[in-house]
Protein backbone atom coordinates (compact mmCIF):
# COMPACT_ATOMS: atom_id res chain seq x y z
CA UNK A 1 0.00 0.00 0.00
CA UNK A 2 1.74 3.12 -1.16
CA UNK A 3 2.23 5.75 1.50
CA UNK A 4 0.55 9.10 1.69
CA UNK A 5 1.82 12.22 0.14
CA UNK A 6 2.31 14.51 2.39
CA UNK A 7 0.82 17.44 1.51
CA UNK A 8 2.50 21.06 0.78
CA UNK A 9 1.48 23.28 4.25
CA UNK A 10 0.40 26.82 2.13
CA UNK A 11 2.41 29.87 3.70
CA UNK A 12 0.24 32.96 4.29
CA UNK A 13 1.42 36.31 2.40
CA UNK A 14 1.42 39.07 4.40
CA UNK A 15 0.55 40.82 0.68
CA UNK A 16 -2.78 38.90 0.97
CA UNK A 17 -3.59 40.40 4.12
CA UNK A 18 -2.93 43.83 2.76
CA UNK A 19 -5.12 43.14 0.09
CA UNK A 20 -7.94 41.84 2.08
CA UNK A 21 -7.56 44.52 4.63
CA UNK A 22 -7.18 47.42 1.52
CA UNK A 23 -11.31 47.75 1.09
CA UNK A 24 -11.95 48.21 5.01
CA UNK A 25 -9.21 51.00 5.12
CA UNK A 26 -10.97 52.39 1.81
CA UNK A 27 -14.32 52.47 3.41
CA UNK A 28 -13.46 53.64 7.05
CA UNK A 29 -11.49 56.23 5.25
CA UNK A 30 -14.31 57.20 2.88
CA UNK A 31 -16.47 57.13 5.54
CA UNK A 32 -14.39 59.11 7.89
CA UNK A 33 -14.16 61.73 5.38
CA UNK A 34 -18.24 62.18 4.35
CA UNK A 35 -18.14 62.43 8.43
CA UNK A 36 -15.89 65.28 8.93
CA UNK A 37 -16.95 66.83 6.09
CA UNK A 38 -20.82 66.59 7.25
CA UNK A 39 -19.86 67.92 10.51
CA UNK A 40 -18.24 70.80 8.92
CA UNK A 41 -21.83 71.94 7.73
CA UNK A 42 -23.64 75.10 9.23
CA UNK A 43 -25.87 73.14 12.05
CA UNK A 44 -28.55 74.71 9.94
CA UNK A 45 -29.64 76.87 6.58
CA UNK A 46 -32.34 79.14 8.78
CA UNK A 47 -30.62 82.30 9.95
CA UNK A 48 -30.56 82.55 13.70
CA UNK A 49 -28.44 84.85 15.79
CA UNK A 50 -27.26 83.78 18.74
CA UNK A 51 -24.60 85.33 21.84
CA UNK A 52 -21.83 83.23 22.28
CA UNK A 53 -19.71 83.64 25.72
CA UNK A 54 -16.15 82.93 25.89
CA UNK A 55 -14.96 82.84 28.98
CA UNK A 56 -11.54 84.05 29.89
CA UNK A 57 -8.64 81.77 29.38
CA UNK A 58 -10.61 79.35 27.67
CA UNK A 59 -8.69 77.15 24.73
CA UNK A 60 -10.07 76.30 21.61
CA UNK A 61 -10.77 72.70 22.09
CA UNK A 62 -13.00 73.60 25.42
CA UNK A 63 -14.72 76.62 22.81
CA UNK A 64 -15.30 74.34 20.10
CA UNK A 65 -17.11 72.02 22.92
CA UNK A 66 -19.07 74.73 23.77
CA UNK A 67 -19.92 75.98 20.52
CA UNK A 68 -21.62 72.24 19.97
CA UNK A 69 -23.29 71.85 23.17
CA UNK A 70 -25.00 75.44 22.77
CA UNK A 71 -26.20 73.69 19.12
CA UNK A 72 -23.97 76.28 16.92
CA UNK A 73 -21.84 73.56 15.00
CA UNK A 74 -22.39 69.94 15.07
CA UNK A 75 -19.27 68.34 16.60
CA UNK A 76 -17.05 70.33 19.04
CA UNK A 77 -14.01 67.38 17.77
CA UNK A 78 -14.75 68.43 14.30
CA UNK A 79 -14.45 72.28 15.01
CA UNK A 80 -11.43 72.07 16.79
CA UNK A 81 -10.09 70.13 14.11
CA UNK A 82 -11.22 72.72 11.72
CA UNK A 83 -9.77 75.26 14.09
CA UNK A 84 -6.33 73.66 14.69
CA UNK A 85 -6.10 72.79 10.77
CA UNK A 86 -6.89 76.53 9.51
CA UNK A 87 -4.54 78.19 12.46
CA UNK A 88 -7.87 79.73 14.26
CA UNK A 89 -7.07 78.65 17.53
CA UNK A 90 -6.19 82.31 19.13
CA UNK A 91 -9.53 82.19 20.16
CA UNK A 92 -10.59 85.93 21.91
CA UNK A 93 -12.23 86.24 24.97
CA UNK A 94 -15.63 88.29 25.18
CA UNK A 95 -19.59 87.69 23.95
CA UNK A 96 -19.93 87.26 20.17
CA UNK A 97 -22.53 87.47 17.78
CA UNK A 98 -22.54 84.25 15.98
CA UNK A 99 -25.53 82.74 13.39
CA UNK A 100 -26.34 79.26 13.52
CA UNK A 101 -26.18 79.34 8.98
CA UNK A 102 -22.65 80.10 9.40
CA UNK A 103 -20.18 78.25 7.75
CA UNK A 104 -17.07 76.75 10.63
CA UNK A 105 -14.92 79.21 8.96
CA UNK A 106 -17.21 81.91 9.64
CA UNK A 107 -17.97 81.33 12.95
CA UNK A 108 -13.91 80.66 13.75
CA UNK A 109 -12.80 83.59 12.45
CA UNK A 110 -15.16 86.02 14.33
CA UNK A 111 -13.97 84.68 17.24
CA UNK A 112 -10.46 84.82 16.53
CA UNK A 113 -11.23 89.19 16.01
CA UNK A 114 -10.91 91.10 18.88
CA UNK A 115 -13.10 93.48 17.64
CA UNK A 116 -16.20 90.95 16.82
CA UNK A 117 -16.72 91.17 20.51
CA UNK A 118 -20.02 92.87 21.62
CA UNK A 119 -19.58 95.77 23.64
CA UNK A 120 -22.87 97.80 23.67
CA UNK A 121 -25.08 94.95 23.99
CA UNK A 122 -28.78 94.93 26.20
CA UNK A 123 -31.18 91.90 27.50
CA UNK A 124 -34.57 92.33 27.23
CA UNK A 125 -36.73 89.57 28.17
CA UNK A 126 -40.15 88.90 26.91
CA UNK A 127 -42.51 86.80 29.22
CA UNK A 128 -45.17 84.58 28.40
CA UNK A 129 -48.57 86.17 28.08
CA UNK A 130 -46.78 89.82 27.45
CA UNK A 131 -48.62 91.87 25.18
CA UNK A 132 -46.80 93.63 21.76
CA UNK A 133 -47.28 97.09 23.39
CA UNK A 134 -45.60 95.76 26.63
CA UNK A 135 -42.71 94.11 24.69
CA UNK A 136 -42.48 97.43 22.27
CA UNK A 137 -42.15 99.78 25.76
CA UNK A 138 -39.03 97.08 27.21
CA UNK A 139 -37.18 97.47 24.25
CA UNK A 140 -37.95 101.24 23.79
CA UNK A 141 -36.10 101.37 27.40
CA UNK A 142 -33.18 99.55 26.58
CA UNK A 143 -32.71 101.00 22.65
CA UNK A 144 -32.41 103.61 19.75
CA UNK A 145 -36.22 102.14 18.81
CA UNK A 146 -38.96 103.84 19.82
CA UNK A 147 -42.43 102.20 20.95
CA UNK A 148 -43.96 103.75 18.49
CA UNK A 149 -41.87 103.04 15.50
CA UNK A 150 -42.11 98.99 16.91
CA UNK A 151 -45.91 99.26 17.41
CA UNK A 152 -45.93 100.93 13.29
CA UNK A 153 -43.74 97.93 12.19
CA UNK A 154 -45.81 95.74 13.84
CA UNK A 155 -48.89 96.65 11.73
CA UNK A 156 -47.03 97.28 8.56
CA UNK A 157 -48.90 94.92 6.18
CA UNK A 158 -46.20 95.76 2.98
CA UNK A 159 -43.53 94.90 5.60
CA UNK A 160 -44.78 91.90 7.41
CA UNK A 161 -45.96 90.28 3.58
CA UNK A 162 -41.94 90.71 3.00
CA UNK A 163 -41.03 88.13 5.60
CA UNK A 164 -43.18 85.63 4.21
CA UNK A 165 -41.19 83.59 2.86
CA UNK A 166 -38.59 83.61 5.68
CA UNK A 167 -41.56 82.94 8.31
CA UNK A 168 -43.88 80.55 7.08
CA UNK A 169 -45.87 81.00 10.17
CA UNK A 170 -46.68 84.50 8.69
CA UNK A 171 -50.00 84.54 6.34
CA UNK A 172 -52.79 87.04 5.01
CA UNK A 173 -55.37 86.11 7.79
CA UNK A 174 -53.27 88.53 10.57
CA UNK A 175 -54.45 90.83 8.51
CA UNK A 176 -57.99 91.07 9.24
CA UNK A 177 -60.36 94.35 9.46
CA UNK A 178 -60.29 94.21 13.37
CA UNK A 179 -57.37 92.77 14.26
CA UNK A 180 -55.18 95.39 16.41
CA UNK A 181 -51.63 94.41 16.35
CA UNK A 182 -51.03 92.44 13.42
CA UNK A 183 -47.97 90.87 14.95
CA UNK A 184 -48.81 90.42 18.13
CA UNK A 185 -48.97 86.58 19.48
CA UNK A 186 -46.20 85.73 17.17
CA UNK A 187 -43.43 87.77 19.31
CA UNK A 188 -41.90 84.65 20.74
CA UNK A 189 -41.35 84.63 24.56
CA UNK A 190 -37.89 84.52 25.32
CA UNK A 191 -34.72 86.83 26.47
CA UNK A 192 -33.04 88.61 23.31
CA UNK A 193 -29.82 90.80 23.28
CA UNK A 194 -30.30 93.66 20.75
CA UNK A 195 -27.21 96.47 20.13
CA UNK A 196 -28.42 99.76 22.07
CA UNK A 197 -28.04 101.43 18.20
CA UNK A 198 -30.01 99.15 16.20
CA UNK A 199 -33.36 99.46 14.30
CA UNK A 200 -36.66 98.32 14.36
CA UNK A 201 -36.54 96.06 11.88
CA UNK A 202 -33.36 93.68 13.16
CA UNK A 203 -35.36 93.94 16.41
CA UNK A 204 -38.50 92.31 14.57
CA UNK A 205 -36.35 89.74 13.18
CA UNK A 206 -34.49 88.63 15.84
CA UNK A 207 -37.64 87.98 17.67
CA UNK A 208 -39.43 85.99 14.78
CA UNK A 209 -36.13 83.87 14.73
CA UNK A 210 -37.22 82.52 18.22
CA UNK A 211 -40.81 82.33 17.02
CA UNK A 212 -39.29 80.30 14.18
CA UNK A 213 -37.91 77.74 16.19
CA UNK A 214 -41.08 77.22 18.10
CA UNK A 215 -43.04 76.89 14.96
CA UNK A 216 -40.84 74.31 13.75
CA UNK A 217 -41.03 73.05 16.59
CA UNK A 218 -45.12 71.98 16.22
CA UNK A 219 -45.10 72.26 12.31
CA UNK A 220 -46.13 68.47 11.78
CA UNK A 221 -48.72 68.94 14.29
CA UNK A 222 -49.97 72.48 12.64
CA UNK A 223 -50.40 70.35 9.55
CA UNK A 224 -52.27 68.04 10.68
CA UNK A 225 -54.70 70.24 12.76
CA UNK A 226 -58.04 71.68 11.54
CA UNK A 227 -57.11 75.11 12.46
CA UNK A 228 -54.91 77.26 10.63
CA UNK A 229 -51.97 78.26 11.68
CA UNK A 230 -53.09 81.98 12.87
CA UNK A 231 -56.72 80.38 14.51
CA UNK A 232 -54.04 78.08 16.38
CA UNK A 233 -51.57 81.38 17.69
CA UNK A 234 -55.13 82.95 18.45
CA UNK A 235 -55.86 80.12 20.51
CA UNK A 236 -52.88 79.61 22.31
CA UNK A 237 -53.31 83.34 23.66
CA UNK A 238 -56.29 82.79 25.46
CA UNK A 239 -55.02 79.90 26.88
CA UNK A 240 -51.82 81.01 27.85
CA UNK A 241 -53.59 83.84 29.14
CA UNK A 242 -55.73 81.97 31.17
CA UNK A 243 -53.81 79.89 32.75
CA UNK A 244 -51.74 80.21 35.58
CA UNK A 245 -49.77 76.78 35.54
CA UNK A 246 -48.21 74.99 32.40
CA UNK A 247 -50.10 71.78 33.80
CA UNK A 248 -53.57 73.09 33.13
CA UNK A 249 -52.92 74.05 29.75
CA UNK A 250 -54.33 70.86 28.01
CA UNK A 251 -57.23 70.90 30.12
CA UNK A 252 -58.16 74.51 29.36
CA UNK A 253 -57.47 73.98 25.85
CA UNK A 254 -59.87 71.36 26.06
CA UNK A 255 -62.61 73.29 27.46
CA UNK A 256 -62.46 75.89 24.36
CA UNK A 257 -62.05 72.84 21.72
CA UNK A 258 -65.04 71.52 23.61
CA UNK A 259 -67.10 74.63 23.14
CA UNK A 260 -65.77 75.53 19.80
CA UNK A 261 -67.23 71.86 18.91
CA UNK A 262 -70.67 72.78 19.57
CA UNK A 263 -70.55 76.20 18.23
CA UNK A 264 -70.64 77.51 22.02
CA UNK A 265 -69.01 81.25 22.49
CA UNK A 266 -65.55 80.93 24.34
CA UNK A 267 -66.78 83.76 26.93
CA UNK A 268 -62.93 84.23 28.09
CA UNK A 269 -62.98 86.98 29.97
CA UNK A 270 -58.97 87.64 28.92
CA UNK A 271 -60.26 88.62 26.01
CA UNK A 272 -62.62 91.12 26.91
CA UNK A 273 -59.21 92.30 29.11
CA UNK A 274 -57.40 92.69 25.57
CA UNK A 275 -60.96 94.58 24.32
CA UNK A 276 -61.19 96.96 27.09
CA UNK A 277 -57.33 97.09 26.72
CA UNK A 278 -56.67 96.62 30.75
CA UNK A 279 -53.26 96.13 31.26
CA UNK A 280 -52.52 92.63 33.33
CA UNK A 281 -51.51 94.20 35.96
CA UNK A 282 -55.21 95.54 36.77
CA UNK A 283 -57.59 94.31 38.84
CA UNK A 284 -59.01 90.89 37.35
CA UNK A 285 -62.63 91.90 38.09
CA UNK A 286 -62.58 95.00 35.34
CA UNK A 287 -62.04 92.15 32.64
CA UNK A 288 -65.64 90.35 34.55
CA UNK A 289 -67.44 92.99 34.91
CA UNK A 290 -67.40 94.41 31.18
CA UNK A 291 -68.64 91.07 29.10
CA UNK A 292 -71.19 93.64 27.39
CA UNK A 293 -68.00 95.35 26.21
CA UNK A 294 -69.18 95.70 22.03
CA UNK A 295 -65.58 94.61 20.49
CA UNK A 296 -64.70 91.83 18.44
CA UNK A 297 -62.19 90.50 20.71
CA UNK A 298 -65.11 90.17 23.35
CA UNK A 299 -65.77 86.48 23.37
CA UNK A 300 -69.25 86.82 25.24
CA UNK A 301 -70.29 88.76 22.37
CA UNK A 302 -69.07 87.24 19.26
CA UNK A 303 -68.60 83.13 18.82
CA UNK A 304 -65.82 81.35 17.79
CA UNK A 305 -62.48 82.93 18.06
CA UNK A 306 -61.41 86.57 18.12
CA UNK A 307 -60.07 88.50 15.12
CA UNK A 308 -56.33 87.68 16.34
CA UNK A 309 -54.40 86.75 19.09
CA UNK A 310 -54.83 88.64 22.39
CA UNK A 311 -51.05 88.39 23.90
CA UNK A 312 -48.08 86.52 23.36
CA UNK A 313 -47.75 82.72 23.82
CA UNK A 314 -44.86 80.18 24.71
CA UNK A 315 -44.61 76.83 23.27
CA UNK A 316 -46.40 75.30 25.88
CA UNK A 317 -49.30 76.98 25.44
CA UNK A 318 -48.93 75.90 21.41
CA UNK A 319 -49.02 72.82 22.60
CA UNK A 320 -51.96 72.52 24.77
CA UNK A 321 -54.18 73.63 21.90
CA UNK A 322 -52.44 71.03 19.32
CA UNK A 323 -53.22 68.27 21.62
CA UNK A 324 -55.77 69.53 23.80
CA UNK A 325 -57.06 67.16 26.92
CA UNK A 326 -59.81 64.88 26.10
CA UNK A 327 -62.34 65.34 28.75
CA UNK A 328 -66.44 66.44 28.77
CA UNK A 329 -65.67 70.01 30.48
CA UNK A 330 -67.18 73.00 29.20
CA UNK A 331 -66.42 75.69 32.05
CA UNK A 332 -63.86 76.04 34.31
CA UNK A 333 -62.49 78.45 37.29
CA UNK A 334 -59.81 79.12 39.60
CA UNK A 335 -59.59 79.80 42.75
CA UNK A 336 -58.20 83.31 42.56
CA UNK A 337 -58.33 84.30 46.23
CA UNK A 338 -57.38 80.90 48.05
CA UNK A 339 -54.02 78.80 45.89
CA UNK A 340 -55.22 79.28 42.36
CA UNK A 341 -56.96 75.60 41.56
CA UNK A 342 -58.81 75.73 38.37
CA UNK A 343 -62.10 74.13 39.08
CA UNK A 344 -63.64 72.14 36.03
CA UNK A 345 -67.38 71.63 34.77
CA UNK A 346 -69.34 69.59 32.53
CA UNK A 347 -72.35 71.77 33.22
CA UNK A 348 -73.29 75.62 34.37
CA UNK A 349 -75.04 74.30 37.35
CA UNK A 350 -71.77 72.48 38.55
CA UNK A 351 -69.68 75.77 37.19
CA UNK A 352 -72.25 78.10 39.40
CA UNK A 353 -71.83 75.97 42.41
CA UNK A 354 -67.44 76.02 42.25
CA UNK A 355 -67.81 79.96 41.83
CA UNK A 356 -70.22 79.94 45.00
CA UNK A 357 -68.05 77.92 46.69
CA UNK A 358 -64.53 79.79 45.84
CA UNK A 359 -65.01 83.24 44.71
CA UNK A 360 -67.77 84.44 46.88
Amino acid sequence: MAGKRKQKKRRFKPGNLLILLLPVILIAGLLYFFNLKNNQKPIQTTPEEVVFTVPAGAGAKTVSQKLADEGIIRSGSAGYSFAKKNKLTDIKAGNFLLDKSWELEQIYTTLNDSTATIVDDVRVTIVEGDWAKHIAEKIAAVTNVSEEELLNLWNDQNYIRSLFDRYPFLSEEMFGTDVRICLEGYLAPNTYIFFQDTTAEEVTEKILDQTLVNYKEVENDIKKSDMTVHQIFTLASIVQYESGKVSEMANIAGVFANRLSIGMPLQSSVTVCYAIDVNKEDDWMACEVNSEFDSPYNTYKYPGLPPGPIQNPGIDALKAVLHPARHDYYYFMADVYGDGTVYYAETLEEHNANVAKYLK
